[in-house]
């Protein structure tokens, strides 16, 4: 093994198409560019302070929930279980 190894030739993962798609497949996520309302920003950082999550975080929930591919929660899934357990 080498003590050092020159990587000035070596393409960008993004450059080679077959592994930008195993890292994005690996991370389930994609990165864009998107504009959106300076209001908009400025409503999600607030809440995101509040909250202590990142303001990217709750876009891509707000979202989720408002695309209809949102996912349960533990706690909204243990509630419909409950709601079915009482109707039997």
């Amino acid at each position: 093994m080498r003590k050092e190894y020159d990587f000035s030739k070596a393409k960008r993962v993004k450059d080679v198409s077959h592994l930008t798609k195993l890292q994005s497949e690996g991370k389930g996520k994609t990165r864009i560019t998107i504009m959106l309302d300076n209001e908009v920003i400025k409503t999600f950082r607030l809440r995101a302070e509040k909250e202590g999550l990142g303001y990217q975080t709750l876009i891509n929930q707000a979202l989720k929930e408002n695309s209809g591919s949102s996912t349960l929660s533990e706690e909204t899934l243990r509630e419909i279980i409950r709601e079915e357990l009482k109707s039997r």
